[in-house]
């Protein structure tokens, strides 16, 4: 019994903060914008996929 007295001397409780939730940001595709379906509706192939995204990220960074 002494000893469940000295364990809760000994504990340390930090205090109970709430911190404030933000949105994450988020960066690249936008998508209200980008429409997947019709994006995976025309079936490129590898390659072609490949050259498009290579193409469209040179144009993002100005390139």
């Amino acid at each position: 019994m002494s000893l469940d007295k000295e364990d809760k001397k000994n504990k340390v409780e930090e205090p109970r903060v709430e911190y404030e939730v933000q949105k994450p940001r988020r960066q690249g595709i936008d998508l209200e914008t980008f429409d997947f379906d019709a994006e995976f509706a025309k079936g490129l192939t590898p390659e072609q996929a490949k050259a498009e995204s290579i193409r469209r990220i040179r144009e993002w960074w100005g390139k």
